[in-house]
């Protein structure tokens, strides 16, 4: 579904990204782990076209998207879910959810994803017409996850969604991100929590400064002994 090869992305003269390759298959869970400063939320903000690389290319269902628009991007069906939830705090919750569809002309199916959002998050619908802004940490995560998937993406890219959660609003997030998942959206997962990370993922990929270093079935990963020694605290 996703195929990304030999990615170098700068900042100015700083290189951030060594040439990062990986794929995600349709149906996955992938998750991207490092520590602070490895290039996870890099990677993720070029493949949305947030950032142009300098080399390397991005295909996604088999078209080339390096560079593209990120619109298009967004109405190919690859929706982003950036790290600091990023909702829009002067507008309601039901405004923030109908920004997501914006690539979406059908009024009918619109209205229904907004039904799937509510139901998926019970506690968005009680504050349909509340602030964005006046929501606690763990709603505008939700918010920010029910966004992203009112575009109806084929694959989802989170970018650090349990960041400065409460372990139990942890538990929840990562139990939405597998039952999104089971329910057939591809989700490519940027997290510094490594250990739920590869609890729900079926594949990992490590991040040292800007390199991929290691990558393979996240429950092996669990047990390598460099994985939980550098990422488990173990």
């Amino acid at each position: 579904m996703l195929e990304v090869k030999d990615l170098e992305v700068y900042y100015g003269l700083i290189k951030a990204l060594h040439g990062v390759s990986f794929e995600v298959k349709q149906g996955e869970i992938v998750t991207l782990i490092g520590a602070n400063g490895a290039g996870k939320s890099t990677t993720l903000r070029t493949i949305s076209s947030l950032i142009k690389p300098k080399t390397g290319t991005i295909t996604f269902q088999g078209q080339d998207i390096t560079g593209k628009a990120p619109h298009t991007i967004v109405a190919q069906g690859l929706s982003h879910v950036p790290e600091g939830r990023k909702v829009i705090g002067d507008m309601t919750v039901l405004e923030n959810l109908r920004m997501g569809a914006f690539t979406r002309g059908d009024k009918g199916e619109i209205a229904a994803s907004l039904d799937e959002v509510f139901a998926r998050f019970p506690r968005l619908k009680e504050r349909a017409n509340q602030l964005a802004g006046t929501l606690s940490g763990g709603e505008q995560q939700m918010l920010a996850i029910g966004r992203g998937i009112m575009s109806k993406p084929k694959l989802l890219l989170l970018d650090e969604p349990s960041m400065g959660l409460s372990p139990k609003l942890v538990e929840e997030i990562f139990s939405i991100i597998s039952t999104i998942n089971s329910q057939g959206t591809t989700i490519l997962l940027v997290e510094q929590n490594a250990f739920m990370a590869l609890q729900v993922a079926h594949r990992a990929y490590v991040l040292e400064t800007g390199r991929v270093v290691l990558s393979g079935d996240a429950k092996k990963l669990q047990k390598d002994e460099k994985v939980r020694s550098a990422y488990l605290g173990e």
